[in-house]
């Protein structure tokens, strides 16, 4: 079963002005569809190729020689993650059951939101800036590159991409003011509070 490229959950202008159609055009349309052409090239004619996407991950990340495949998968997988986190004029502060967690965890959303910040920014090149759950613990951690939570046995419930791609037609090297605008305008809260389930 050939892996394909999900649809947007919302329209290409949907989150103008924090990121920008012309962004999407090239982050989703150009890159996220580079990462899925590349996995089904690789897994092709191999005992991976009727694997579902996490599956790909888990097998990859356990063998060296798999690299490719695990970078490529993990991608396809982040990007969709990141896709759904996001959301056309989100709520701001979240609620549900996350607002609460949070608000365990760090004292206050403020906290929070400038601990995330602070991923984001101090991840250095390429990656992600992550909340999940670690056994029944919230925790916000980065990752480089390809690397996502599935592969260290963490849940994810929240992502904002850092790769330059992800922000640098809309802010050039201003990747604090991205993270800021994404963090105060579009996470979907309702997403997040999906994932604790």
């Amino acid at each position: 079963m050939a892996i394909k490229l999900p649809d947007l959950p919302f329209a290409k202008d949907a989150l103008a002005p924090v990121i920008s159609a012309n962004t999407l055009d090239f982050h989703y349309g150009k890159h996220h569809q580079a990462y899925v052409d590349n996995l089904n090239k690789l897994i092709a004619g191999t005992e991976l190729e009727n694997k579902s996407l996490e599956e790909i991950i888990q097998i990859a990340a356990k063998d060296p020689a798999k690299a490719g495949i695990f970078n490529n998968a993990a991608q396809v997988w982040n990007h969709t993650f990141y896709w759904n986190c996001l959301k056309k004029s989100g709520v701001g502060n979240p609620t549900g059951a996350i607002a609460a967690r949070i608000n365990d965890a760090w004292g206050s959303y403020e906290k929070f939101a400038e601990e995330l910040k602070n991923a984001g920014i101090t991840q250095f090149g390429s990656g992600w800036a992550w909340l999940v759950l670690e056994g029944n613990q919230l925790k916000i951690t980065k990752t480089a590159n390809a690397d996502t939570p599935l592969a260290r046995g963490q849940k994810a419930l929240l992502t904002i991409d850092v790769w330059e791609h992800a922000y640098y037609l809309d802010y050039q090297n201003r990747r604090p003011d991205y993270l800021s605008a994404v963090i105060k305008d579009l996470i979907n809260w309702d997403f997040v509070n999906s994932n604790l389930g």
